[in-house]
């Protein structure tokens, strides 16, 4: 299974506090999804974030985890990004969209498989 993840908003669904230290946070979540990447190399996972490059999520990417920040800046750089990729990654039917976001979801090609970002962070061990 191909993974396209809306980084900030299941950072937003899973980590209390997130915006405390919106990089920390950023950095629990990308260990938390390479940890579980090692256990299903199977799988293939794109992470997307929103705002300035963080070298400690950078550094988690590696194997099956892809770790992308969003070229553009502002509040749905991440949203636009995704909806990039998806030109790119849709003709895999294995592809699911994770996010919360209906803006983004709105965005999205009809078809594509989606899990919510809570659906999403329950499948990793407490970050």
């Amino acid at each position: 299974m191909r993974w396209l993840v809306d980084g900030n908003n299941v950072m937003g669904a899973v980590i209390r506090g997130w915006w405390n230290d919106p990089a920390k946070a950023a950095e629990r979540l990308a260990t938390a999804i390479a940890l579980w990447c090692r256990d299903h190399p199977e799988d293939r996972v794109v992470l997307v974030f929103d705002g300035a490059p963080n070298d400690a999520v950078r550094r988690q990417a590696g194997g099956n985890l892809s770790v992308e920040f969003a070229p553009k800046r502002g509040r749905n750089a991440a949203d636009d990004r995704i909806v990039e990729l998806i030109d790119d990654l849709f003709v895999d039917p294995d592809l699911t969209v994770v996010t919360s976001d209906k803006g983004l979801i709105a965005r999205l090609p009809p078809g594509v498989l989606l899990m919510g970002a809570g659906s999403y962070g329950r499948l990793f061990p407490k970050v």
